[in-house]
């Protein structure tokens, strides 16, 4: 059997979208290809496929002891302008974190991304586009499912929300690039709604925005309530609060929380951006501004025909990133990357001995 070992520190930072993305990896590969692959975390550097997870310096030190024994994949979770427009970096540090994480990803003998717009994105930084590999995010069904109307109501309870009022949720980072402006602009404009943004400071006063976002975090409307961070076991409860998942982001690549709302079959509502186009499809409602987010939201509420196609889309998203299909993309990445990656290295093992 072939070992993979997972490297990452995510767990070190509290509701971001990089540790959802790699818990469910990980228990994706470790249950669905363990006849194949022992999976390891952080057992580094002695697997046959070492898979980088996060970009921390103490991994890019052992990427040459990786590479010796065997093949190195990286996660692609963030770019140098996902990055820009989440934390507020000096000039110096920013220059200096780009050029290390650009170097990073360069390292690597293969890359994954989650969204197939950046591969184009990669290579104007110079990566080759030959060694990055698509392979959408996964969400569990039996952790994230639609809940009967009935617990909905008590749920609603339980947060101290109106059980009557049509609900919009946001469920991310609390940061400018997220579109919460617009989102609390929205909650003033249509009272006759309540809003509920769960997720907090995750990289704290770095954040980009702290300053006004935490101004009205601390004084909000009367109709919007921020939950703070949640822990992942209770964030099944939190989607099924919403009647729509509304997320006005302006940069992502592929949200962890669009597949748990598409899980729990509530409409979902995206600011129209080209890199939703080719993994979203039709599963997805679609706005550019505040005037066209709250005409949607108003025919959500109110045309109970609309309203289900939307909740039917969303779960058309959720089967086509079923987990039999995004194993089957793992399953045929690894088995190649090591068919390809075996007779390199033996070539170089008989190099050394000859030489």
């Amino acid at each position: 059997m072939y070992k993979i070992d997972m490297l990452s520190q995510a767990a070190k930072v509290k509701g971001q979208g990089v540790l959802s993305a790699y818990d469910e990896q990980v228990n994706l590969v470790k249950e669905g290809l363990k006849d194949q692959f022992v999976v390891t975390e952080n057992k580094w550097p002695d697997a046959d496929i070492t898979h980088y997870h996060t970009v921390n310096f103490r991994y890019f030190l052992s990427i040459p002891f990786a590479k010796f024994n065997g093949v190195t994949v990286g996660y692609v979770h963030f770019l140098p302008e996902t990055v820009d427009s989440s934390l507020q970096l000096p000039k110096v540090c920013k220059a200096v974190f780009y050029k290390y994480l650009i170097q990073f990803y360069k390292s690597m003998d293969h890359l994954v991304t989650v969204n197939p717009y950046f591969i184009d994105r990669l290579a104007a930084y110079g990566v080759d586009p030959e060694k990055v590999t698509y392979i959408p995010n996964f969400v569990c069904d039996k952790q994230f499912y639609p809940m009967e109307k009935s617990n909905k109501k008590n749920l609603r309870e339980k947060y101290n929300l109106d059980t009557d009022k049509f609900t919009v949720l946001c469920v991310g980072q609390l940061q400018t690039r997220k579109g919460i402006f617009d989102f609390i602009q929205i909650a003033k404009e249509m009272p006759h709604m309540q809003f509920v943004w769960a997720g907090g400071f995750s990289f704290g006063k770095m954040t980009d925005g702290y300053k006004e976002i935490k101004e009205v975090v601390e004084n909000p409307p009367d109709n919007l309530k921020f939950l703070g961070i949640i822990d992942r076991e209770l964030m099944n409860e939190v989607y099924n609060l919403g009647d729509v998942m509304f997320l006005p982001s302006f940069e992502e690549l592929f949200p962890m929380t669009i597949l748990e709302s598409m899980n729990c079959k509530i409409p979902i509502l995206l600011r129209d951006i080209d890199i939703y186009k080719n993994i979203l499809f039709d599963f997805y409602l679609r706005g550019n501004n505040t005037e066209e987010f709250k005409n949607i939201l108003e025919r959500l509420s109110q045309d109970e025909l609309y309203y289900q196609k939307a909740c039917a889309s969303s779960w058309k998203g959720h089967e086509f990133y079923h987990r039999d299909h995004v194993l089957s993309m793992w399953d045929e990445f690894y088995n190649q990357i090591l068919n390809e990656t075996k007779p390199v290295k033996i070539k170089t093992l008989l190099n050394r001995f000859v030489g």
